[in-house]
């Protein structure tokens, strides 16, 4: 009786010790399941990839000096003073085409003009809503609607100033609708011309000739206007680049009269079948064109501005990567000087191009945009499949060029910080690669 107890309690604390090693076995052998640090550890860490953010960036500014600007998706009209960047001035030259041919003006000793105003719908601004003064001049050259036009592009107009006598002044409200006969419509800069000059166009359409018989008579007669801004020496800070829809319904060039007291009108139009371009004058600042000139100043801030400067980034030691690299992360931070609500703002964002090879005369567009952060004042760009090209020998590495997305229809400029700048945040790359 006594050894068949002790047999079972022999039996028993076997079965005990085997019960415990099973469960340590099998805790050894699961994979645990923790949310601990989850937020925190990157998913290309995790599959054993080496990140590096030591990378030196070269970063500086080059100065373009032939920027097609013939029918954009708007046009650039005014000028001001930017603190920063130097004095920006800008001017539209167009052609105008008829409404209908062989308008019939009936007497033209009965006509009593109003006014003549010329609409530009406003597309937004950039800069400050001071007063600045307008003048429009008729062209003495042709435009043509295939023909390239740059912003340095400049033609040939007659004298005379065609805008009202006091009237060229105009404070822009690009922010108001505009009230037509009751109604309020988009916003609209409205400049009013001469009408005298209306006159002549009138008598000039009841001659008996053929000049508005077409288009083609009638731009061989009237080939266009230059519309620009006079303001003269602008304090910094003041003034605004209006940026203006050229082929927008709203914009075209109006008669207002009367005729035996019944009110008539007659438009001009300005439509995607007009030729258009803008003009820009930039005088770039000492500060700007130091950097142009020197680029190790670009270490410490460097620039883009549309329409002449854009920002180059080079990162040298990408020559480094050996060719079997698989690149899992390459995130490229560029922080910028700038204060939330300051009228000069840096845009939404910037594209990113670079020269294929060193030798190229242009830039090839890469498919990514960078993407600007308020909240952290900087932009980020994902530059992943340029750098993987890189390694693949499908690119050399020539650099990255930045420009402010809307290069050729917005006036917006970009302070960046380099790596030597005083500011807390600097340019970075942070890069996860593996290797095979």
């Amino acid at each position: 009786m006594i050894h068949k107890i002790v047999s079972n309690k022999n039996e028993f604390v076997k079965l005990l010790a085997l019960f415990f090693i099973t469960i340590i076995f099998l805790s050894a052998c699961k994979k645990k399941d923790t949310t601990v640090g989850k937020d925190t550890i990157d998913p290309n860490e995790i599959l054993g990839g080496i990140t590096v953010d030591t990378f030196n960036l070269e970063t500086y500014t080059i100065e373009e000096d032939s920027i097609i600007t013939d029918n954009g998706p708007n046009g650039l009209l005014g000028s001001y003073n930017d603190p920063e960047f130097g004095e920006f001035n800008a001017s539209v030259y167009t052609q105008l085409r008829l409404a209908n041919v062989n308008p019939n003006f009936g007497t033209v000793s009965n006509i009593v003009m109003d006014s003549m105003v010329l609409a530009l719908e406003y597309a937004g601004y950039y800069g400050d809503l001071s007063p600045q003064t307008f003048e429009v001049y008729e062209l003495n050259e042709d435009l043509f609607i295939d023909s390239t036009y740059y912003s340095f592009t400049t033609k040939a107009t007659k004298s005379q100033n065609l805008v009202s006598f006091g009237k060229g002044t105009i404070t822009p409200a690009p922010n108001q609708g505009t009230i037509l006969a009751g109604d309020t419509v988009e916003a609209q800069l409205r400049i009013h011309l001469d009408t005298n000059f209306a006159k002549t166009l009138i008598t000039e359409a009841s001659s008996g000739g053929t000049t508005f018989a077409s288009n083609e008579n009638f731009l061989t007669y009237f080939k266009g206007l230059h519309i620009k801004t006079n303001n003269g020496a602008q304090a910094a800070g003041v003034g605004a680049a209006l940026y203006v829809k050229l082929n927008d319904p709203a914009s075209k060039l109006t008669m207002y009269f009367h005729q035996e007291g019944v009110f008539k009108s007659y438009d001009f139009l300005l439509n995607a079948s007009c030729a258009d371009f803008t003009h820009v004058s930039i005088n770039s600042s000492s500060n700007v064109t130091s950097v142009v000139q020197n680029n190790e100043l670009g270490k410490n801030e460097f620039y883009a501005q549309a329409f002449k400067h854009r920002a180059i980034v080079k990162i040298p030691g990408l020559a480094n990567l050996p060719k079997n690299t698989v690149i899992h992360r390459a995130e490229l931070t560029l922080p910028i000087q700038y204060q939330t609500g300051y009228r000069y703002k840096p845009g939404n964002g910037v594209s990113v191009s670079t020269k294929v090879k060193s030798t190229d005369n242009f830039y090839t567009s890469l498919s990514t945009l960078g993407e600007y952060s308020d909240f952290k004042k900087h932009f980020f760009i994902d530059i992943r499949d340029y750098i993987q090209s890189l390694t693949k020998g499908e690119l050399e590495n020539t650099g990255l060029v930045i420009s402010p997305r809307f290069f050729i229809n917005s006036a917006e400029r970009i302070v960046f910080n380099g790596l030597n700048t005083t500011n807390k945040m600097k340019p970075k790359l942070i890069l996860t690669y593996t290797t095979y």
